[in-house]
């Protein structure tokens, strides 16, 4: 698919209708060295990308002291600067029968067992088939959240992450549970099945995570001094449950919770997650495995799964713990591993 240069789509006018939109007047107090007038209104309107603002400048809808500008002007103080806000865009969730497995619900909460291959909300690859618009056909109700294209969800998982997630039905039990993660008084455990023999029965990886130098898909541990600026604090514990021939079960119990961190730090440890390609996991097969039988994937994606997680109820206050079964691939894959590469002395947990 062919997408229309940067420049092409910066020339492009805004509708804005004048009665709906918004009129708002900021004068800068001091001068700000080096500050762009975009960057600026990016921070004062964070609602509006930097490349709706960029395009409100060039069609003249921000003036500076009167005057029409470029999107590169450095302020000084006592300017005057007139916006002319476009209204927010009509966003609507359209409820489809997508199944979801659903593990707790009452009339605040809501916790499902996500299944694999379906991302939480909508994204600019992916605007259907989603978490929220299974669980807009699926609950009775659900919270405004933040975003309007994100109605209940209040942490998620990885496209390919299976496991326990919780969604807030009010408004009330959303930000007492979004309180909770920000607390960070939520304890998930993840289980996850790595590649290679983990040698340390328990260890604690603290490693910051940034956006990958190269690859913007992906993550990784930056550590250098000229990335720390970039990283965000990130701490995995981790528990060997049970070792295998070239594999280890693990328990992964995240003390942050940063984007894709687990996958990140296990590959960092040189112990991937099978299956995880992103990050140097590699999927198994039952050939590959036992020598014999098919040698299709077991599992496509990462073998990481949301077992548990504890938190107090947001209205009651009591605390709770839910479960996620193991989804039937990921069972299959462990229950191979013990047929067939069991080590000496290992005993199922």
């Amino acid at each position: 698919m062919s997408h229309a240069p940067e420049d092409d789509i910066l020339d492009r006018p805004l509708p804005i209708d004048d009665e709906s939109a918004e009129h708002v007047r900021l004068r800068v107090r001091r001068k700000l060295p080096g500050r762009r007038l975009d960057k600026y209104l990016h921070g004062r309107f964070p609602h509006l990308s930097r490349t709706t603002i960029q395009r409100l400048i060039r069609q003249g809808a921000v003036t500076v002291n009167g005057r029409s500008t470029k999107a590169s002007y450095e302020m000084c103080g006592g300017d005057l600067i007139d916006v002319v806000v476009p209204p927010p865009e009509t966003l609507e969730i359209v409820p489809e029968n997508i199944p979801i497995d659903i593990l707790y619900e009452d009339e605040h909460v809501l916790a499902i067992n996500k299944a694999a291959g379906i991302i939480c909300h909508p994204a600019r690859s992916e605007q259907t088939g989603t978490l929220v618009h299974a669980l807009a056909y699926h609950a009775s109700r659900l919270s405004t959240g933040g975003h309007p294209f994100r109605p209940g969800i209040v942490h998620r998982l990885d496209k390919n992450t299976t496991g326990v997630m919780l969604v807030a039905k009010t408004d009330e039990a959303h930000w007492r549970l979004a309180l909770q993660f920000e607390r960070r008084t939520v304890q998930k455990v993840y289980l996850a099945l790595v590649e290679g023999r983990v040698h340390l029965d328990g260890d604690m990886i603290d490693a910051p995570i940034g956006v990958h130098p190269t690859v913007r898909e992906k993550f990784a541990v930056l550590i250098r001094e000229n990335k720390i600026d970039v990283a965000k604090e990130a701490i995995t514990f981790y528990e060997v449950l049970e070792r295998f021939r070239g594999y280890t079960l693990v328990k992964l119990l995240p003390k942050t919770g940063r984007t894709h961190q687990l996958r990140v730090h296990m590959s960092w440890i040189r112990h991937p997650i099978v299956g995880d390609k992103m990050y140097g996991g590699k999927p198994v097969s039952e050939l590959s495995l036992t020598g014999q039988g098919s040698p299709e994937a077991i599992i496509e994606h990462q073998a990481l799964h949301a077992w548990q997680i504890t938190f107090r109820h947001p209205i009651s206050e009591q605390r709770m713990l839910i479960e996620a079964p193991f989804p039937e691939p990921l069972r299959r894959l462990v229950a191979l591993l013990r047929a067939a590469r069991r080590e000496p002395g290992e005993r199922a947990p």
